[in-house]
């Protein structure tokens, strides 16, 4: 099998013996930024990182979803918008119509890769939650499935209308291996949306795209940060199949998730505050990991981005117990 073969069988559980190893988050650039400290040698461009380190490759598109020139938040978390005219005044700002061609140029500038099975690809999307929240702010967001429920359910379907024909266009040339809807509505002690407005407000908008992707074969995941676990029934009825990054330090447990959904599909999970502390700490949390990385249907990575108290050497440490317990896996998988 080629490499882009073996991803797709590990991601859908039909190979635990062909684990990649992989890191799915971009570095944060405080860590990126201390690395290149210890070693000037580094790569200049972030995106050649992976080679470096040792890692397997993957390529991701994010399709953005504003034009340049749209307005910034003030401050992180703040809004750009309270109200139906506000969404008016900002509307010629979204939906940019250079998104289409910019997602296609990207999917024609890796065909040729996929098709020797050099590599996977990987296309993110804002969800039906994210996306209402980098207009209206983090709190505002949350008032707004109450106050402005109309206005909610147009912008989500603005949303749906934008991405059908980009994903239309990018089929025509390629056949994402797996794709993530950011969301991050889950925090430490569970999600940040109840099962009833998860079911009025985003499964809907959810089932008018995620036909269209399982149809083709990509796998469905859900990008959320926190403590998703009580989600999945939820989230399965919306047609998504597994879910990212699976945070540690919001006590997330990927043995209770695969005992409780033998087929949800799980990439991270590796406790990223663990690293800094050297290679016995590491192989602690991979020997952690290692049960349910031998069921399939498992990628272990970390479980956000690498924090900067990790050093350089302590990394290569990671690496190489991640192709260590990668091959463990392979040889014990049931």
């Amino acid at each position: 099998m080629t490499y882009r073969e073996r991803f797709r069988a590990a991601l859908r559980g039909e190979c635990p013996a062909c684990l990649p190893a992989i890191e799915w988050a971009s570095w944060w650039d405080k860590t990126v930024d201390a690395w290149r400290a210890e070693d000037p040698a580094m790569p200049a461009d972030n995106g050649m990182l992976w080679q470096y380190l040792g890692l397997d490759p993957h390529h991701q598109y994010w399709i953005g979803t504003k034009a340049p020139g749209c307005p910034e938040p003030a401050a992180f978390g703040h809004g750009l918008l309270s109200d139906a005219a506000g969404y008016e005044a900002l509307r010629p700002y979204l939906f940019p119509v250079q998104a289409q061609d910019a997602a296609v140029a990207w999917a024609r500038s890796i065909r040729p890769m996929l098709e020797a099975g050099e590599t996977v690809a990987w296309l993110t999307l804002d969800g039906f939650f994210w996306f209402p929240r980098t207009l209206f702010g983090i709190q505002d967001h949350l008032y707004a499935f109450y106050d402005e429920p109309a206005l909610m359910h147009r912008m989500n379907q603005d949303l749906v209308d934008f991405y059908l024909p980009i994903l239309e266009a990018v089929y025509r040339e390629i056949t994402p291996d797996f794709m993530t809807f950011a969301e991050d509505m889950s925090y430490k002690n569970g999600p940040m949306i109840s099962p009833k407005l998860f079911v009025e407000f985003l499964r809907p908008y959810y089932r008018q795209v995620i036909p269209f992707l399982r149809e083709h074969g990509t796998t469905v995941l859900v990008d959320t940060d926190g403590n998703m676990e009580s989600m999945i029934p939820l989230l399965r009825e919306a047609g998504i199949q597994g879910n990212l990054p699976l945070e540690r330090q919001a006590l997330v447990d990927v043995a209770r998730i695969r005992e409780q959904h033998p087929d949800w599909i799980m990439i991270g999970g590796f406790d990223k505050t663990v690293m800094h502390r050297g290679e016995e700490a590491m192989r602690r949390e991979f020997e952690r990991l290692l049960p349910t990385m031998r069921t399939g249907g498992y990628i272990p990575s970390v479980d956000h981005q690498t924090p900067p108290d990790v050093s350089l050497e302590n990394y290569h440490t990671y690496v190489r117990l991640l192709r260590e317990y990668t091959q463990k896996a392979a040889a014990t998988a049931g």
